[in-house]
């Protein structure tokens, strides 16, 4: 893990010293992202489909409608997490609550921003992991948006609130969205670019979220995070400086 920070440390030192990055290159190059990002959410839509629905409003017969309003409310999502990214403002639990309004505005919109009414759990090697009762949810919520307005805008603290919030479980649907986009967030606000859990990651990253809630620790999801970052900023450096 060492080399790898020491990588990423490397690149993004590489980064910065191409500031202030070329303002054309960098909005074609954030847009790729955010179509991407879109695009990896789980969706039955091809990345094709996917910038025909976010850019074009298209409808793609075939396919889910719902698969294209969650795409179209992500994009949303996608593009106040970069606003949160420039501003320096703390992040505060409303910053997370807005973030689930538009995650789902169109695909749920009767939940969109509310609090979870009902107990949820998930399936794990180990057995049921249950997540927080709605009661309790309130109090913590205020809890980490105090941690959240502290935390620094580095990857130990994203990769830290993406844990948190995971933790916590708040909403009804839509919660692995926020925390990646919350994750996202903070990645933006440190200087870093955006990570994506790709199709192929998926697996591992679900495997190492339930090895974490089993009481396993982090490290494989740190690992895998920490590796899409620095192949990101691979992407990053190769792109600005062609």
């Amino acid at each position: 893990m060492s080399s790898l920070l020491d990588a990423i440390a490397y690149k993004k030192d590489r980064l910065d010293g191409l500031r202030p990055l070329p303002p054309e290159a960098l909005s074609e190059l954030e847009h790729f992202y955010d179509v991407e990002l879109t695009y990896i959410n789980g969706s039955t839509l091809s990345p094709v489909e996917t910038a025909l629905v976010i850019e074009k409003g298209a409808t793609i017969g075939g396919k889910p409608l719902a698969d294209q309003m969650e795409a179209l409310d992500h994009y949303d999502a996608i593009k106040y997490v970069r606003k949160l990214g420039r501003e320096t403002t703390p992040l505060t639990e409303s910053s997370v609550r807005n973030l689930h309004r538009l995650v789902v505005q169109r695909s749920h919109p009767g939940v969109a921003g509310r609090y979870a009414g009902q107990d949820s759990y998930v399936r794990t090697d180990a057995g049921r992991h249950v997540y927080p009762p709605p009661a309790e949810i309130p109090e913590l919520m205020r809890n980490f948006g105090q941690w959240l307005g502290g935390a620094s805008a580095t990857p130990e603290a994203a990769f830290a609130a993406h844990l948190r919030l995971s933790d916590i479980h708040p909403f009804n649907d839509g919660n692995g969205r926020i925390a990646r986009l919350l994750m996202n967030a903070i990645l933006i606000r440190g200087g870093y670019p955006p990570i994506a859990v790709r199709p192929e990651d998926r697996h591992a990253y679900i495997r190492a979220l339930h090895q974490w809630q089993d009481g396993g620790g982090s490290q494989s999801l740190d690992s895998l995070l920490y590796e899409r970052l620095d192949a990101t900023l691979d992407d990053y450096l190769s792109a600005l400086q062609a």
